[in-house]
């Protein structure tokens, strides 16, 4: 929950640690992480692994925080179970006094998921400009990527119609969260905005909670017009495979 700040264990820090490696070649253009310590220190790490992104200023959102869990807050998963039973409810969907629902958790990240659409529209508007304003620069401040789970760059998956030509991505963003948060925000990317998952994806894994360090990668296309119903395309979730 948000009410025991603690730190990464070590535990902790080597997942970081092995997801900063994992992600090392991966450029990034904006970092955000929740601003609850054991986020803020793995984000850090991730960055500090880092080869083109170590001086990379890493913003801290409280819309990122885990889900508040109340009277729950430091006490162990068994007697969240308990207080749910004793209710007549079930986990996740259970509240507890004091805590958030996953309406209220929804809506923290559908919030700041707009606030991540009207970035990369204005990131985009800054690069046509300059490109209008220079144009032998041919698209060098875009951002080519290649991502540890594909063996080639990822502007194929987002080809224009402008003859077949692939446009680069103009913005790359990494947020660093909490799983109960992340589950709820993937929820919402599936049921309010038709988020296309990988075939091979279960309803099980779906609902799973990422392990720690858990990546998951997902392929925003905005519309300038209508920011706020983008195209959103899954190409994995809660990937694992560096632990």
């Amino acid at each position: 929950g948000q009410g025991v700040d603690e730190p990464l264990s070590d535990t902790g820090f080597r997942q970081a640690d092995a997801a900063g490696v994992f992600l090392s070649n991966v450029k990034f253009t904006h970092v955000f992480s929740s601003d609850l310590l054991r986020a803020k220190q793995t984000a850090a790490t991730i960055i500090r692994k880092n080869k083109f992104c170590k001086d990379l200023e890493i913003k801290y959102d409280a819309r990122l925080r885990e889900r508040k869990y109340g009277v729950a807050e430091g006490r162990p998963l068994t007697d969240l179970k308990a207080m749910a039973k004793a209710a007549g409810e079930q986990c996740p969907s259970f509240t507890p006094p004091g805590g958030e629902t996953l309406n209220e958790v929804r809506e923290r990240a559908r919030d700041f998921f707009e606030f991540l659409c009207q970035l990369a529209v204005e990131v985009g508007q800054k690069e046509q400009e300059m490109h209008s304003a220079a144009s032998n620069s041919l698209g060098t401040s875009e951002v080519q990527l290649v991502f540890p789970w594909t063996n080639h760059y990822s502007e194929p998956e987002l080809s224009s119609d402008n003859g077949g030509a692939s446009k680069l991505l103009d913005a790359n963003i990494l947020v660093v969260s909490h799983g109960a948060y992340m589950r709820n925000w993937i929820d919402y990317f599936v049921s309010h905005l038709k988020c296309t998952l990988p075939t091979a994806l279960t309803k099980s894994q779906l609902s799973s909670v990422s392990p720690n360090t858990g990546v998951s990668h997902f392929i925003i296309k905005l519309d300038n017009e209508n920011i706020l119903k983008p195209e959103i395309n899954c190409v994995c979730l809660n990937q694992d495979s560096h632990l």
